[in-house]
């Protein structure tokens, strides 16, 4: 049966009212600590046999992803902050909606492949204000590596500056995402590259704007904990990441789901975007 979590509630913070840009680097600081915190935790788990269940949809969830969310809470929590929480593996609690800024959690984004034995598991989290990310962490621990931005400072990789790949061609661009939809694109466009899909899609996003990727599609049905660290990640490394409407996401909102998504540099995008379209107008 799964664990029942109790609603994340916040007062009201006179740092965020007088200095925003000093309670800015204090969550930024507060955030990378606490994910690597989280990252050793998780670690803990691997190569040992794992408690897990399904929760609704078929979605799998284990002792590991509970425990790294109740650090979370532990070490985000801030009696001054009056900050909302959505994570995957905690209750929806609606106040949220009324809150300038927001926690969005992924404990562990791809849990599927973490119980598998896998390595392309990671740990995402992210500062959300008014509907926009502004402090990002995404940790592929396994790796060790930690993608961290905040809005407007740029985009890092293990503290080093980090940068889509440059070009706006779609002929040999690597391309992730989920198979069945990348195979159907690559018909229409063959010189696409299709990659082996990465089971966390905020670690695929990150290849993106890491450079290691040139581009990366998201199927529906994701959440704001899969891609709100990973969005903030993309944009300030030099992408974008986009609806088919060509608009950037709007977070935490009254349903944190989103239908399909893409990623890529801002040079190449308008080309994947139009590609991608295409294709779903024709299976539609």
């Amino acid at each position: 049966m799964e664990p029942m979590r109790r609603p994340f509630a916040w007062r009201a913070s006179p740092l965020l009212a007088t200095d925003p840009a000093a309670a800015r680097l204090h969550d930024s600081t507060r955030l990378a600590a606490a994910v690597r915190e989280a990252g050793a935790l998780a670690l803990k788990y691997v190569d040992s046999p794992i408690k897990s269940w399904f929760k609704h949809g078929n979605s799998p969830v284990s002792e590991a992803d509970i425990a790294v969310d109740e650090l979370f809470r532990a070490r985000l929590a801030d009696p001054t902050a009056d900050y909302g929480w959505l994570s995957e593996e905690g209750e929806n609690d609606p106040s949220r909606l009324t809150k300038r800024h927001v926690w969005v959690i992924d404990p562990i984004d791809g849990t599927r492949a973490f119980i598998a034995g896998r390595t392309d598991w990671s740990i995402s989290a992210a500062l959300v204000e008014d509907g926009r990310p502004v402090v990002a962490v995404v940790f592929a621990p396994v790796s060790d590596e930690f993608f961290a931005a905040v809005s407007g400072q740029g985009a890092t990789r293990n503290g080093e500056p980090m940068a889509v790949s440059a070009g706006s061609a779609l002929d040999g661009a690597r391309t992730a995402g989920p198979q069945r939809l990348l195979e159907s694109i690559a018909a229409r466009r063959p010189g696409l590259m299709v990659t082996p899909r990465i089971h966390s899609l905020a670690l695929r996003l990150v290849r993106v704007a890491q450079g290691g990727l040139d581009a990366a599609i998201a199927g529906s049905n994701s959440h704001d904990w899969d891609l709100a660290a990973a969005d903030l990640l993309v944009h300030e490394a030099g992408g974008m990441l986009t609806s088919l409407d060509g608009k950037p996401l709007t977070y935490n909102q009254p349903n944190p789901v989103h239908s399909v998504l893409l990623a890529a540099g801002r040079e190449r995008h308008p080309a994947l975007l139009e590609l991608v379209r295409a294709q779903h107008m024709n299976s539609a």
